[in-house]
Order: structure tokens, then sequence, then C-alpha cells
């Protein structure tokens, strides 16, 4: 296994899909630490086991608190995908009291098990929902009222531009931020999804500077977001870490995969990890 690299103000994380499924957190955090990790990203997705977690009582967040202090690996940021069933800009009008929930809940777990960062997604509607200028103003004014409870709490709230539906860019996504006007909404980047829209990934990170507060990092293809190896998609990530770089960015890059269940998860999350952080260095990010 590898060991930890510091890259002058980068701290590298991994999702949690991305590590063995059938365990506990003391063994998830075990194995963030093994592979060279500095923190862990929490999934808070709409299946029953994930969505569960809004709801865990004091005793169930005291044992998360508990493997973070054995295992020295922080749960530093969440990526808060339940909005794809609970979405902000829903004309459903229940539902969308649902999401709003969810984002109370999720902020409330955020400060219980010292997250820093919950990222939001950018579905204002359901798949089968057609999208319109009143669901985009439904999607702003929700996440308006999130960015105010992230506030109370002192948590910052990471926009993610999503492989489809209306946060498809950076360039949106700070439409959106800028709007709202709050030291507690940024941008958490997502580098691979960039390419899945076909966008210029340069002009992009550009156009983020000043307002990254994360860099999801995963490799992919025109239209194909997920399960793509590092270095065999058209992620241009040498130049897209260069910019970076030159830029000044530092904060978190999380590592985002999936691990199905395989037997070598832990191997393969370790091997990518270095691929990531050899890429950084020689964009010129050292330390």
């Amino acid at each position: 296994m590898s060991s930890r690299a510091t890259l002058n103000g980068i701290s590298i994380g991994i999702y949690e899909k991305a590590l063995p499924s059938d365990v506990d957190w003391d063994a998830r955090l075990n194995m963030a630490a093994a592979a060279g990790f500095d923190f862990v990203e929490m999934s808070l997705d709409p299946s029953p086991e994930r969505f569960a977690r809004l709801r865990w009582d004091a005793s169930q967040r005291a044992e998360v608190r508990r493997a973070v202090h054995l295992s020295g690996i922080p749960i530093r940021t969440m990526c808060l995908s339940a909005h794809r069933a609970y979405p902000l800009g829903t004309g459903e009008p229940a539902l969308r009291a649902e999401g709003l929930d969810v984002l109370r809940l999720a902020l409330d777990l955020a400060v219980d098990i010292g997250i820093r960062i919950v990222q939001v997604a950018g579905y204002d509607t359901l798949p089968d929902e057609p999208p319109s200028a009143a669901s985009r103003a439904r999607y702003t004014d929700g996440l308006a009222q999130g960015v105010r409870w992230a506030a109370e709490r002192a948590v910052l709230l990471g926009m993610e531009n999503q492989e489809q539906g209306y946060i498809d860019s950076p360039s949106t996504a700070l439409k959106v931020i800028e709007h709202i006007g709050s030291p507690y909404l940024g941008l958490y980047m997502d580098i691979g999804n960039l390419t899945v829209n076909r966008r210029d990934t340069l002009a992009e990170v550009r156009a983020a500077r000043g307002h990254l507060i994360g860099v999801h990092v995963k490799d992919a293809r025109p239209g194909v977001p997920r399960r793509v190896p590092f270095g065999e998609g058209d992620v241009p990530f040498a130049a897209a870490f260069r910019r970076l770089a030159d830029d000044g960015f530092a904060g978190p890059v999380m590592i985002e995969m999936w691990n199905d269940d395989r037997p070598d998860a832990l191997d393969v999350a370790a091997a990518a990890r270095e691929w990531v952080v050899a890429r950084l260095r020689e964009a010129g990010f050292t330390g």
C-alpha cells in the first residue's frame, strides 16, 4: 500500500463507494488509511441503507466519530446525491418539501460527525420531468434556503456540475452561486463530467477560479460518466491539473470510483491514488 503525500495544500480523498461495501466504518476508514488517503467522502444517496443515515440516532453518530478518532482519517466531505429522488426544483410540492428536509437533515448529520463540505447535486427535476425556467427558479430558491441552514451550522455547500440536469458545468453553477451570493456556497467541480458533457475543460476550470472548495476526479468519456479506469478515458488531466496549479488551487481532491464488490477494491483504489498523485506532481503540485 502507498504512503500519504502532501502536495502543497492538496488533500487526497476517496469516495466511500470505492471501498468494500460490506464493512463497518472502523474497517472502511482503516482501509482508506492503509491506502494512503487523507479523508473519506461519505455517500448519502437514495438507497434505503444510506438514506437511513439521515435519521441515525446519537449513539450511531457517536460510533462514527469514534471510528474517525481511532483511525485518524476524517470523513471530510459528503456526496449528497439523494436529491436525484427528491429534486429541489420539482413541480411536486410534497417531493420538493422532502428534498428540503433531506438537505437540512444532511447538514445536521455533517455537524454531528465533523463533515466540512456537503456536495449538493444539480438536478432540478426528476428524470422523467421536463425542466423549465420555473423548475430552475424553484431549485435556486431551495438551494438558497439550504445555504442559510449551512451558514447557521458553519458547513460549506458545494455545487457539483453533474453528468446531466440543470447544473451541467461550472459556468452554469456560477450563475446560481453569484445569484445567492454567500460565502457558504462554493463550487465542488467534477473534472470528469466536463468530458462527459463535451465541455471545454480548460475554459471551465479557469471559470471556476476563486470559487472552488473541492474537486472531484474521475476518468470519463463523452456520454460515459462512470467506471472508466484512470488513463483509459478522455479527461485531459495534465492540462486541467496544470491550470489548477497555475491558479493556485488548494483544497480537497476526491477520487470518485465504484468498487462493485470487487475483491481487490482496496488495491484498485490505492493504485488510482498513486496515478492521480503522479499526475498532480507532473502538473506542479509538489511537497
